[in-house]
């Protein structure tokens, strides 16, 4: 992915987070956008932050039915980025020792993180079938992304927290 290529994708793909619907609803049509425009993208989808229990759990996502529906913080991929709270690029799964397989298929997989007020609410989760498949301009846009869409990834999380002296139910 190009940077003029990044610019545009990141364009359309914040239009699409400012669509009518729901908040789970425009997350998944995020995912369906970004793995329809994006073609090293070949499953998009988030995982959330269970408060107080170290846990991600399936959201959102565009792609083949995934058996990874809970992940302990610390397991594969998206557990260690949670565990470590970092963006995580991995070239080539076989090479990963901590790879929790989703797919034969898959080869290469990023994983940022995703924060609300500073807490880790959730994570967007990216495999491909090529290897080598993330550039820097792809962790850019989706560090972007994740950015832009906290609000919604916190609304969806289980018990989303409100920030310190906020009032009402989480969402």
């Amino acid at each position: 992915m190009t940077d003029s290529q990044r610019h545009i994708v990141l364009a359309e793909a914040s239009a699409v987070l400012r669509e009518i619907g729901s908040a789970g609803m425009r997350l998944h049509r995020l995912c369906d956008y970004l793995r329809q425009y994006v073609a090293a993208y070949d499953w998009v989808g988030f995982y959330l932050a269970v408060p107080g229990e170290r846990v991600l759990v399936l959201g959102p996502f565009s792609g083949a039915p995934t058996d990874h529906l809970r992940i302990p913080y610390g397991r594969g991929v998206c557990g260690q980025a949670a565990a470590e709270d970092r963006t995580i690029v991995v070239p080539d799964v076989a090479q990963e020792a901590n790879y929790l397989a989703c797919s034969v298929h898959v080869k290469s997989e990023i994983v940022v993180p995703v924060h609300y007020h500073g807490k880790l609410a959730g994570e967007i989760d990216i495999d491909s079938h090529s290897s080598d498949a993330f550039s820097e301009q792809d962790r850019l846009l989706l560090e972007e992304l994740a950015l832009e869409c906290s609000e919604l990834v916190n609304e969806v999380a289980p018990g989303g927290w409100y920030p310190p002296g906020a009032t009402g139910e989480p969402g």
